[in-house]
C-alpha cells in the first residue's frame, strides 16, 4: 500500500495547486504542506517550484510523479486482479483511438472473447490527445493509438502497421491531376478534429513540405469518421486517413484513392501502457493476444 502523502502528491499535482488539492482531500492546507514536506525530506530535493501563486513541477517531481502515479496505477490493477481472482471474472478497460475502436479492433477482438469468456471489457474510444491523459490518470489500463506519443514517456510495441491515402468521392473533380500534396491546396480538405491521430499524420506531412491546413483553399473539421466519409462520398471534399477505414467504400467504387508521392504511405499503430508498470508482462502478453 502507497504512503498516503503520496497520493496527497498526486492530487497537488493534479491541480497544481495546494489550497485545491486540500479541499478535494477533505484535509487543512497546512496538512498538504506538511506531507509534501515529508516527502521532500525524504527524497532530499524539491518537487516543486513557486512563481507567486502559480506551481510547478521541478525535474526532480517530473521523475518522481511519473514513479509514484505507476505505482498508483499498478496498486489499482493489483487489488482488482486479487477480486478478479477470487470471482473467476477478468476485467479489461482500455481506450482505443477511433480509426483502431471502429476499423481494426473488432475482428480481433471479436477472437479474443471468443478464446476467452470469462472476461468483462470495458473500451473508450476517443482521440489520441484525450486516451493518453486518461492512462496518465489512470482512467484506462492500456491503449491502442494512432496518433503521435512521447515515447521515452511510455512503454508500448507496434499494434499494426496500417496504409495511409487520400480519397475523394467517385465523381468529384479535382481542381488540377495531382502529384503532391500542395497539388491538393485548391480543394476543400474534410478532416478530423484536433488531437486524433489521422490529423496528427497529416498535419506532419504537410509539416515536411512547409505546408499548413491553412494554405487550403477551405477546411472542414469533423469528429465523426462516418460522417466524414459521407461528405467526401457525396462530393464535399476530399480527406486524408487509414485504408482500413474506408476499404468497403473503395471496394464497392462509392470512394477513390488519389495518388500522391510525398504523402506517408503507412503508419505503425501502438500498443501503450504506463511505463515501467509492475505488470510490463502482462501488458506484453496482451499485444499478442490482440
Amino acid at each position: 500500500m502507497l504512503d498516503f502523502r503520496i497520493n496527497t502528491f498526486l492530487t497537488v499535482c493534479n491541480y497544481m495547486n495546494f489550497t485545491k488539492a486540500a479541499e478535494a482531500l477533505c484535509i487543512t492546507q497546512p496538512a498538504v504542506s506538511q506531507h509534501i514536506k515529508y516527502l521532500e525530506k525524504s527524497y532530499d530535493t524539491k518537487f516543486f517550484e513557486y512563481e507567486g501563486r502559480k506551481i510547478t513541477l521541478t525535474k526532480q517531481g517530473k521523475i518522481f510523479y511519473d514513479a509514484v502515479a505507476t505505482m498508483k496505477h499498478d496498486e489499482q490493477y493489483l487489488k482488482e486482479k486479487i477480486i478478479q481472482e477470487k470471482s473467476g471474472v477478468k476485467n479489461l478497460k482500455f481506450g482505443a483511438t477511433l480509426t483502431i475502436g471502429e476499423f481494426i479492433l473488432p475482428p480481433k477482438l471479436c477472437d479474443y472473447l471468443n478464446r476467452n469468456n470469462n472476461m468483462n471489457i470495458t473500451i473508450i474510444v476517443e482521440n489520441t490527445k484525450e486516451l493518453l491523459y486518461k492512462l496518465e490518470h489512470g482512467e484506462i489500463d492500456f491503449a491502442l493509438v494512432e496518433g503521435y506519443f512521447a515515447k521515452n514517456e511510455y512503454d508500448f510495441a507496434v499494434y499494426s502497421s496500417e496504409k495511409y491515402i487520400c480519397v475523394s468521392g467517385k465523381g468529384y473533380q479535382l481542381k488540377k491531376q495531382p502529384r503532391v500534396l500542395e497539388d491538393l491546396l485548391q480543394e476543400t480538405l474534410i478532416i478530423r478534429e484536433k488531437g486524433s491521430g489521422t490529423r496528427d499524420i497529416f498535419e506532419k506531412n504537410l509539416e515536411k513540405q512547409n505546408l499548413t491546413l491553412k494554405d487550403f483553399s477551405k477546411v472542414i473539421e469533423l469528429g465523426n469518421i462516418n460522417a466524414i466519409k459521407y461528405l467526401v462520398k457525396n462530393n464535399n471534399g476530399i480527406t486524408s486517413l487509414y485504408e482500413a477505414a474506408v476499404k468497403d467504400e473503395l471496394e464497392n467504387g462509392s470512394l477513390k484513392k488519389i495518388e500522391i508521392e510525398d504523402l506517408q504511405k503507412n503508419h505503425d499503430f501502438y500498443f501503450i501502457w504506463r511505463k515501467n508498470s509492475a505488470f510490463k508482462n502482462i501488458y506484453q502478453k496482451l499485444v499478442e493476444e490482440f
